[in-house]
């Protein structure tokens, strides 16, 4: 697969002070697919870098997490996925997969890039939600696993959330019309996040709506088919060989309409999940949970996200992927 695949150059993206580069070559049932990657280099760059994996309805917008690795010496990379943000093209359903092993090729190649052409000889994978689910599988049986040095999962997307009885007798019924009817709307109405996080509703965060509405995309029947099966797999037990750190909100809820406790609460997954699934995912699997963080600790309150990065970074001074010992300090909103 990788001799076929073809690059831009960098060139100025749509965050100030960060470059893209798309890949192409990658094949699709749903036609030409476009993968974009997005840098900003450390001002030191030692050949160690990380590679950040967005969730579903989502893409890469939050500069603050570049800054902070950048500051511990990583050059900074992360991927759009097919059909997700910058790589979405106007033929595709908006964030849709009936195979989770798409987007596990989408790493493949830009780990293949990232070593082949950026120099990168240490290499951590940081995924939020979905693209935790993806990370997690990736450093499991993605094709350049070896290349990975150490996983660091932001709330991962390791089973639905959904009532006991619903996985049990629901869940599997969906997935099966997934089969045979893919683009079946699965009916949801879920905006309450998308205002907890927005500055213009209830948030502190400005990003592109086209790319991540406040009201989600539609969900089908073929992604919950793929999903259930890549949280099959997941249940199995997993058997990643480098470190992984599962960090999660301390407590979920589920809210109808926003409140201030959605700005301190998952909202989004059950952390009784991650809490379950994470010893499965390898032999070196540690966990934290975050007091009053949200979905994406990243996006949580400035003193919470503090906490965050400070212990990512403890963690990374142990992984001996930078010397930098110095508390990090947050900076302001992107």
């Amino acid at each position: 697969m990788n001799h076929e695949i073809e690059w831009t150059s960098w060139a100025p993206d749509v965050l100030p002070g960060f470059e893209q580069a798309t890949l192409s070559g990658l094949l699709a049932s749903d036609g030409p697919v476009a993968v974009v990657l997005v840098r900003r280099r450390s001002l030191k760059p030692s050949g160690k870098a990380v590679l950040y994996v967005h969730g579903y309805v989502d893409y890469f917008f939050q500069t603050h997490l570049a800054d902070f690795y950048n500051k511990a010496g990583l050059d900074f990379y992360a991927v759009d996925l097919r059909r997700h943000g910058r790589s979405m093209r106007a033929h595709q359903l908006p964030n849709y997969t009936s195979d989770i092993d798409e987007y596990l090729q989408d790493v493949d190649a830009a780990v293949n890039f990232l070593q082949g052409q950026e120099g990168v000889d240490w290499l951590l994978l940081n995924g939020h939600s979905t693209g935790g689910l993806v990370a997690a599988l990736y450093a499991h049986r993605g094709q350049h696993r070896a290349a990975v040095q150490a996983v660091f999962l932001n709330s991962p997307f390791l089973d639905m959330n959904l009532p006991w009885w619903q996985e049990l007798l629901l869940e599997p019924l969906v997935a099966s019309l997934g089969s045979v009817l893919p683009h079946w709307q699965i009916p949801h109405h879920v905006v309450v996040y998308g205002e907890s996080l927005h500055a213009d509703h209830h948030g502190a965060w400005r990003y592109n709506t086209q790319w991540k509405p406040i009201e989600g995309f539609p969900v089908y029947a073929g992604w919950f088919r793929a999903m259930h099966r890549a949280h099959a797999e997941v249940a199995q037990g997993l058997s990643i060989d480098c470190p992984v750190l599962v960090m999660h909100a301390q407590r979920s809820t589920w809210p109808k309409r926003w409140s201030e406790e959605t700005m301190s609460t998952d909202i989004v997954l059950d952390i009784a999940d991650m809490q379950r699934l994470a010893p499965g995912l390898g032999r070196q699997v540690e966990r934290l949970a975050i007091a009053n963080g949200v979905h994406d600790l990243v996006l949580s309150a400035p003193q919470i996200r503090e906490k965050v990065f400070n212990k990512l970074l403890n963690w990374l001074v142990r992984m001996g992927a930078t010397q930098s010992i110095a508390p990090y300090h947050g900076s302001a909103v992107g």
